[in-house]
């Protein structure tokens, strides 16, 4: 492993915009009269929220397609037969610099082993997204069956015999806003440069869908407010943190931040 030194971290914060219905699932339903087959992932309070490692999957996965390495010859198992990443040696990679490598032999999707050696810890962090409860209107109650989410009626048609399976999907209404934070870490000059990938895998989410059912209309989301600040080795060594500033002139959308990034890059020193 390379010698690691802290440079400074860039911390992201903003809201994440359901735009349509929000559907990540929390593993299972209670086996009750009146229960919702397919429920959404909720906190101790009851309350909705986004887990960070939704957020940061899809990110990769859209990153690793838009850069080319989404190809059998180019992914390892985590999972065999269900789950695969983006995973080499390439110290240049911007994949494996962002999302980090874990050591050890690998088994490659298109057969064979690698050996990982060039281990280096994850830069990006995502924090859990947690509802703002003052999105959800009085309005939006009157039309959903919780007081956080609604219940989406489907049913799905046998193509040969046309029986019907009905289901119900819990979601979270269009409309409702998320707290969002990702603190990336820097410790090269590189990784500097890598931040726009970060923005840029936003900016592909945007045009995806985020948790399931996203064929179906569910799961499109929109970062919006977005912040940037960038906090030195030095201004941890002296305390300055809360002296912290924007870096990023107002760009408060992914895509403009992609389109002007340099404008942001010379900021971080």
């Amino acid at each position: 492993m390379e010698e690691i030194n802290l440079l400074g971290k860039i911390i992201i914060r903003g809201k994440i915009k359901a735009e349509t219905g929000l559907a990540i699932g929390s593993g299972g339903g209670k086996m009750e009269i009146g229960g919702v087959d397919n429920p959404v992932i909720k906190d101790a309070f009851g309350k909705p929220y986004i887990p960070g490692s939704s957020i940061k999957g899809k990110m990769r996965s859209l990153l690793e397609k838009e850069l080319g390495l989404a190809s059998d010859d180019k992914r390892i198992w985590v999972k065999r037969g269900e789950i695969s990443i983006h995973m080499c040696n390439e110290p240049s990679c911007k994949v494996c610099n962002i999302f980090g490598r874990t050591s050890g032999e690998k088994e490659k999707v298109s057969g064979g082993k690698i050996e990982i050696k060039n281990v280096f810890p994850t830069r990006l962090i995502v924090r859990d997204a947690f509802l703002i409860e003052g999105s959800i209107t009085d309005e939006m109650r009157k039309n959903m069956e919780f007081k956080y989410t609604e219940i989406k009626y489907e049913n799905v048609i046998d193509r040969i015999t046309s029986g019907a399976n009905p289901r119900q999907m819990e979601r979270v209404p269009a409309g409702a806003e998320f707290d969002f934070e990702m603190i990336y870490n820097v410790f090269s000059e590189e990784d500097k440069n890598n931040l726009r990938e970060v923005f840029k895998g936003m900016e592909l989410l945007e045009h995806d869908y985020l948790g399931s059912s996203g064929s179906r209309g569910y799961g499109k989301v929109r970062f919006e407010g977005i912040k940037v600040y960038w906090c030195s080795k030095e201004d941890y060594e002296k305390g300055k943190i809360d002296e912290k500033k924007e870096i990023n002139s107002g760009l408060q959308t992914p895509n403009k931040i992609v389109e002007k990034f340099e404008e942001i890059r010379k900021n971080i020193s």
